[in-house]
Order: structure tokens, then C-alpha cells, then sequence
């Protein structure tokens, strides 16, 4: 993993969830179509078309001890940007939760995503192997991407920047590799980008609410005092595999977590 390209095969095959092409919406007809292919003259070959639109990548819960880290990644052209940005699609981290929740709703029926989804189970065996979240990360961006580039064309990929530019690249398979890939600070500012960080917000939320309703407990994010608290209750009741069940086990958390627990 570890700057070679076999490394990323210790990854799973990842399910992913993805929505295509209900945009625009059933039995709609005309020049709106986004995907529809042109249809050429009888006596003239038909053109390869030139990529359109960018997918822009962002994730949630790599700093939430408790639940899953999520990728997504989002398409757009110019129509779409407008809608997003007519519906007030920004950085997720300036939303509540509600209004995010909504939003991605909006967005994941009507525009082409792909989301990758690392439960904690998973995320504790991966980390293990490689002991690099920027890698374990950069392999879900790539996934991710990979997964939308099966439905879109697209020319050119926007992604926050975190870690060594080249694990991104690194991990990318052979559409992937086809882009351009850009890799900027406060990438969220761009509106695609916004769009993939909200998908993948409402993705997280949705899954730690799943889990707090398995443990019995309501699992907060971040990792503070309150989280702190929430894995001391399960770790007194479920034990060490109960709480490794919901939560990134690197986490300095753990350690401080154990140490409450004893007499």
C-alpha cells in the first residue's frame, strides 16, 4: 500500500451505492436529455464525444471516533452546478444536520453519485494492515470515483487535498487515471465538491444512527468528553468487542476510554 500499485489490492471490493440518470426525470422528452447520445447522420461516423462535467469527492466521519467514514463523489455540468447552487449547496460543515440530510436527498435523486461506505468493522481491519488513514482515505476517494466514472463521462475530478497528492493518484485504476485530477485546500468551496461532502455527511448520520440503535446507545460524532462517555457505557456493558464494533479503534479515545474504565 504503500506507494505500489498491487498494495491496494489488500482492499475488499467495496459495495457501492450510486444513483444515475434520473435526471432528467421519467418520461421527460427533448434537448434536456443529459445523457442522451446524439444521433448522427446516416452518412457521417459518429464523433467520440468530449468529456463533460466534473465529479468533485469529499468524505465524513474521518474525525468521529464512533461510525463509519464515507466517501462520495458527485457529477456535474454547468445545468447541474446552477441547480446545486440554487438550492444553497455549500460545505456541509456549515449546515445542520437537518438541512444537509434534505439537501442530499434532493441531490441523490436527481444527480449521478457514488458513495463508498467503511463500516467500523472494516475500517479497524484496513487500518491495522496499513497503519495511514491519508491512504486508507485516498483508496475510498479513488473507489468512489472509479464507481461514478462507470456511468459519467467526465474530464476533470476535484478532491480536498489531505496528505501526499500521489496517494490519490496512486490508487486510481485505469478510467480514473484518464482525468485530471486536481487536489486543492478547502476544496468544499466549489460547489460539486459541497455536493459530494453533503452526500456523504447524510451517508455518515444515517449509518451512526443505525449503529446507535444496534448498541444501545446513542453514539455521538466528533471525539470529545461526550464521546468519550458513550464508549466508556459501552465498553461497561458490551465489553472491548462492542465497542471495537462502532468505533475507529486508532482513535487516541480508545486508550483514554480503558483508562476510565479501571477501578
Amino acid at each position: 500500500m504503500l506507494g505500489q500499485a498491487s498494495n491496494w489490492a489488500l482492499f475488499p471490493a467495496m459495495k457501492k451505492i450510486t444513483r444515475k440518470n434520473l435526471y432528467p426525470a421519467a418520461g421527460q422528452t427533448g434537448t434536456d436529455d443529459l445523457f442522451a447520445p446524439e444521433v448522427p447522420d446516416e452518412d457521417e461516423p459518429a464523433d467520440t464525444p468530449a468529456p463533460t462535467g466534473r465529479i468533485g469527492t469529499d468524505e465524513s466521519g474521518k474525525g468521529d471516533y464512533f461510525g463509519p467514514l464515507v466517501v462520495a463523489a458527485v457529477w456535474a455540468n454547468q445545468t447541474i452546478e446552477n441547480k446545486l447552487t440554487g438550492w444553497g449547496v455549500r460545505d456541509s460543515k456549515k449546515l445542520t444536520d437537518k438541512r444537509a440530510i434534505d439537501l442530499a436527498a434532493q441531490i441523490m435523486v436527481e444527480i449521478p453519485h457514488a458513495v463508498v461506505v467503511i463500516g467500523p468493522e472494516k475500517y479497524n481491519q484496513l487500518y491495522t494492515k496499513i497503519r495511514n488513514l491519508n491512504r486508507l482515505l485516498a483508496w475510498a476517494h479513488a473507489r468512489a470515483i472509479e464507481n461514478l466514472l462507470e456511468d459519467v463521462s467526465c474530464g476533470t475530478v476535484i478532491a480536498d487535498k489531505f496528505g501526499d497528492e500521489k496517494y490519490i493518484k496512486d490508487a486510481l485504476l485505469q478510467k480514473g487515471r484518464e482525468v485530471t485530477l486536481i487536489q486543492r485546500v478547502r476544496a468544499e468551496s466549489d460547489v460539486v465538491v459541497a455536493a459530494a461532502s453533503i452526500v456523504a455527511r447524510a451517508n455518515f448520520l444515517e449509518r451512526l444512527a443505525v449503529l446507535s440503535k444496534s448498541a444501545g446507545v446513542k453514539l455521538r460524532k466528533g471525539a470529545g468528553d461526550v464521546v468519550d462517555q458513550a464508549g466508556l457505557q459501552l465498553l461497561r456493558t458490551g465489553g472491548e468487542d462492542k465497542l471495537r464494533g462502532v468505533a475507529k479503534w486508532h482513535f487516541k479515545n480508545t486508550q483514554k476510554i480503558l483508562r476510565l474504565n479501571k477501578p
